[in-house]
């Protein structure tokens, strides 16, 4: 086997500390810890998160929230053909997930938008009609009402924060709703009218990606105004989840499977790339974060049933690492 120094031009250098910019490939023996490091790019990858209390799926969450602050609340805790909503919510600090207070109005396929201390949850209204205009904002302790959406909707698309949301798509139009913090208003509609949509970004830079009817891997983006096409999901699904940005995002889940059930997929602002697959098959889950750094919780998996299990994902990176024979 070549020696470094044949490979590298240079013998491996002992240093007191790591260096300040070192280089992939790069490798140094730290004298004060006493190990052999390298620089080394670590790839992608879903890690186990920790379990939600409450198994479900078709829930919402909080998706600009973060990895180490998050928030997931209602959906499904029935099971087929008996669907029954919950009104549940869980914050998550990164390790485990904690009960809050409980939502007004139990509900499922229902969306989210804003923060673990600044929610939003809205429509959702199966298997209760009534409750599909139905908004809710939470301060980080509870839930109080708010004005209700223009049009009722159940397994659509949502994004943005408390006080700049939206709303997309519907079963089967693909019209969308415009949130101030205070009232619901009528924005531009979808080129392609969907259901079971993944979203991300803010109110005035949106993305919406996949769904049905039929099922798609079409993807638009919004100005605030407006929706134009942008290039497709490699994978077609519908009850897929996302995070991150219009400009950055991570799309992930989704039916039919299996491969769509674990597909992700990294939207760059004009096309999307796969990237590590889910360790759990799921649909119809809950997403939030950014797209260095997600989280998807809960769903639905055959045969298991409803979820309760968290993955974490992390993005491509760059890192000391003590080296090791094994």
């Amino acid at each position: 086997m070549a020696a470094y120094k044949e490979i590298k031009g240079q013998l491996i250098r002992s240093v007191s500390s790591d260096p300040a910019n070192p280089q992939v490939g790069e490798i140094w023996y730290n004298t004060t810890i006493g190990s052999l490091k390298g620089y080394q790019t670590i790839n992608a990858a879903w890690a186990s998160g920790g379990n939600l209390n409450t198994a479900r799926e078709r829930l919402a969450a909080a998706n600009a929230s973060t990895q180490d602050a998050g928030l997931v609340f209602g959906g499904n805790v029935g099971t087929p053909p008996s669907p029954t909503g919950s009104n549940t919510s869980e914050e998550y600090n990164g390790s485990s997930w904690t009960e809050g207070n409980n939502l007004n109005n139990a509900r499922l396929s229902l969306q989210g938008a804003g923060t673990q201390t600044a929610g939003l949850g809205f429509g959702g209204g199966f298997p209760v009609p009534s409750l599909g205009a139905k908004t809710e904002e939470y301060n980080g302790t509870s839930w109080t009402n708010g004005n209700d959406m223009g049009t009722a909707r159940a397994g659509f698309g949502g994004a943005g924060i408390q006080t700049a949301a939206i709303a997309i798509g519907n079963y089967p139009a693909g019209t969308t709703e415009e949130y101030d913090g205070t009232n619901w208003t009528a924005g531009g509609s979808l080129g392609t009218g969907r259901y079971g949509i993944g979203a991300a970004g803010t109110l005035t830079a949106g993305l919406a990606f996949g769904g049905a009817s039929p099922v798609t891997g079409k993807t638009e983006e919004y100005n605030g105004t407006s929706w134009s096409e942008s290039g497709d999901l490699n994978n077609s699904r519908l009850g897929l989840s996302g995070a991150g940005s219009q400009t950055a995002a991570l799309g992930f889940g989704g039916a039919p499977g299996p491969s769509g059930q674990v597909s992700t997929e990294k939207y760059d602002g004009t096309s999307w790339t796969t990237t590590s697959s889910l360790a759990q098959a799921r649909f119809y889950l809950a997403g939030f974060g950014t797209q260095a750094s997600a989280v998807a919780a809960g769903g639905y998996s055959s045969p298991i049933g409803n979820l309760n299990n968290t993955e974490e994902f992390t993005d491509t990176f760059n890192a000391a690492r003590t080296l090791t024979t094994s």
